[in-house]
């Protein structure tokens, strides 16, 4: 992974922000409002307080995965669909393809029990 000014970004860093499940009800936010504060964002997540809602949203905009917006006092963000988002899922998508590109060489062709339709039950 690289961000926008050619240096390198840790994975690692996007896949440890997408490990908790207070980050990834974050991101859930973010997806189904586009862009949302601090504030509206804290308000939606009620399994911890606001002051723990902002520290995970700086982990996920210092992994990459949300940018942040000020407008006077108030910070809005939204899922960065250039930053680590992008590169995750590209990843997971390469991933999820091998592994089901395995599974399916994995599975017996078809044939024999093609055959047995056709034939009926005891018959050759």
């Amino acid at each position: 992974m690289s961000d926008r000014s050619g240096g390198a970004v840790d994975a690692n860093l996007a896949f440890d922000a997408l490990a908790d499940p207070v980050r990834r009800e974050i991101l859930g936010v973010l997806a189904a409002e586009d862009e949302c504060s601090a504030g509206a964002i804290a308000a939606r997540i009620t399994s911890v307080g606001r002051t723990a809602v902002s520290t995970h949203l700086k982990v996920l905009r210092v992994a990459g995965l949300v940018g942040e917006r000020r407008e006077g006092r108030f910070r809005y963000y939204s899922i960065d669909p250039a930053g680590s988002a992008r590169d995750v899922l590209t990843l997971l998508h390469q991933v999820f393809r091998a592994g089901l590109q395995s599974v399916s060489d994995a599975v017996p062709d078809e044939e024999p029990r093609s055959r047995h339709a056709v034939h009926g039950p005891g018959t050759a």
